[in-house]
């Protein structure tokens, strides 16, 4: 029997979620969270064998930060992602954290299903779109800005300063310079602007973000 926990902050996912795994013969819920902090928690109390994970959960806190925490743990579940976004950034976060796989909501029930028994089977499971994002970072290594790197941009992106961003990210001012004359280089930019106008235009920040 599969155990999963389910870790989404909308109640109306997470219902659907269980009504459709504890549909299946071999798989069974054994408990939902609504932040990426319970996630680690029931993660921790249950040892089940694969955490359902959403990435934004409206705190700063993010899935990513979750799967890093839950992959960390003695005998560490897997951890499939399940989310709206499909950004470069969230990819790579989600990969680097430690994901087995990771799967956008409008995917079929059965796809997710599947993906569910190859994640705790020790398979990668990535949607065709996902992993078509994956191969074309590795054709395009010039424009591949590292997991940190896309950190940094985003909070600039909301307006953050250096300061601000290295206080998030407990880092210095210096290394956050740093990751931003490394971003400007990669993107062909010259100003923080045109970094975030440009990361948005290649799909590794999210519209708005």
């Amino acid at each position: 029997m599969i155990h999963v926990v389910i870790a989404d902050d909308h109640p109306v996912v997470r219902a659907g979620l269980r009504a459709l795994l504890d549909g299946e013969d071999d798989i069974t819920v054994v408990a939902e969270a609504a932040t990426p902090d319970g996630a680690v928690e029931l993660a921790t109390e249950h040892a089940p064998e694969l955490v359902l994970m959403d990435l934004q959960f409206g705190e700063q806190t993010t899935g990513a930060d979750a799967t890093r925490r839950i992959r960390a743990l003695d005998a560490a579940p897997y951890v499939l992602v399940l989310t709206n976004y499909d950004t470069d950034g969230d990819i790579l976060g989600a990969v680097e954290a430690g994901a087995s796989g990771y799967l956008l909501k409008d995917a079929p029930p059965e796809d997710l299903v599947a993906a569910v028994r190859a994640a705790v089977s020790g398979q990668s499971a990535l949607a065709p779109a996902i992993a078509g994002r994956l191969m074309a970072r590795m054709r395009a290594p010039q424009v591949s800005l590292s997991a940190r790197e896309i950190e940094v941009l985003a909070l600039v992106a909301e307006g953050a300063s250096n300061g601000e961003v290295a206080s998030r990210l407990f880092i210095s001012d210096a290394t956050v310079k740093s990751h931003l004359v490394h971003v400007f280089s990669k993107l062909g930019v010259s100003s923080r602007t045109a970094a975030v106008n440009e990361a948005r235009r290649l799909g590794v920040l999210r519209r708005g973000a």
